[in-house]
């Protein structure tokens, strides 16, 4: 079959949504609940789901992934984020909060393994769980991966990407004085940070607008920053996070950890023209994981919503509902 008229069907043929069987705030500690729900077969193979950002949220859309005849899909806001409370709060919330929160939720749901499923932040984040805990994990499908390096702050916030889209860096450096341009991220940290939540706004607005313009492979260029308040907990949190270079130990921890989930069976989706995560964190590890899969999907960029990413996305888990 022609493989383009395969992704279109399979695209079309995402799963029908369905409504969660259980839905639930999870107290996590230091006074942080999340937001987890379940959906699809209580008897299923249980996948989590971990969304992008940091600060994303989850959506009903990414339950659509899955055959809900097969899978028990569970999906949770990040702390911080989505229905998760406080909402935007940065205290206590690094990865080693996020990887004890999952292996909390994995625990309260009486899960040994499951599979886990995560996207641009959401694969950064995989990738550290997994590597904590291998033996929980039983698949690993990643898209769009991120492994949270400074050559790839420095790609996206120091003008690599902006070299493509020159007329959108404009707008998101302008808001910047002269003076403080040799680190973006700092800039934007001070604004989003200050006592003035007008200011956090402002400054979240063009954070999460500047990101979202060049997520897709279609994109004109529109800065979008989606709801104010989305926008400042998306902009605040994952500045958080990379001001502090993800809170790992050492730049290319992940990659330099990848032995530890070599037995972990996993597929790699990656849009050829990814201007957010391009291909080359994805491609490097895959040449030290011995189990794994890189599909490159030409004609795509980083969006999950992508046809040809979302086709793969499907074809890798309707795989996995088969072994």
């Amino acid at each position: 079959m022609d493989k383009t008229h395969d992704q279109k069907r399979a695209v079309h043929h995402l799963y029908p949504p369905v409504d969660p069987f259980d839905r639930r705030m999870l107290a996590v500690g230091q006074g942080h609940e999340v937001y987890v729900e379940q959906c699809g077969n209580p008897d299923g193979i249980p996948v989590v789901v971990l969304h992008g950002g940091p600060g994303g949220g989850c959506s009903p859309s990414m339950r659509r992934y899955f055959d809900p005849a097969r899978f028990r899909v569970i999906l949770f806001d990040q702390r911080g984020c989505g229905r998760s409370t406080p909402h935007a709060s940065v205290t206590d919330n690094t990865t080693w909060h996020l990887v004890a929160d999952i292996e909390l939720i994995r625990k309260t749901l009486g899960i040994d393994q499951w599979v886990v499923f995560g996207g641009s932040w959401g694969a950064t984040l995989s990738l550290i769980y997994a590597q904590a805990h291998p033996y929980a994990v039983r698949n690993m499908v990643l898209r769009g991966v991120f492994l949270m390096t400074q050559s790839e702050l420095d790609w996206f916030y120091g003008g690599g990407a902006g070299k493509f889209w020159p007329e959108v860096w404009e707008k998101f450096t302008a808001l910047v004085p002269q003076e403080e341009r040799d680190d973006y991220i700092k800039a934007y940290h001070r604004r989003l940070f200050s006592d003035d939540v007008s200011l956090q706004t402002r400054y979240a607005a063009a954070w999460a607008g500047w990101e979202n313009a060049l997520a897709s492979i279609h994109s004109a260029g529109q800065m979008v920053a989606g709801p104010s308040e989305y926008a400042r907990a998306f902009a605040r949190l994952e500045n958080h996070y990379f001001i502090n270079a993800g809170f790992l130990e050492y730049d290319g921890q992940i990659l330099a950890q990848m032995d530890r989930i070599a037995h972990i069976p996993g597929v790699i989706v990656q849009g050829r023209y990814d201007m957010i995560c391009p291909p080359q964190s994805a491609y490097s590890i895959a040449r030290v994981w011995p189990k794994s899969e890189l599909l490159m999907v030409r004609n795509a960029g980083h969006a999950l919503s992508e046809p040809g990413i979302t086709a793969e996305l499907v074809r890798a888990m309707d795989r996995i509902a088969q072994t």
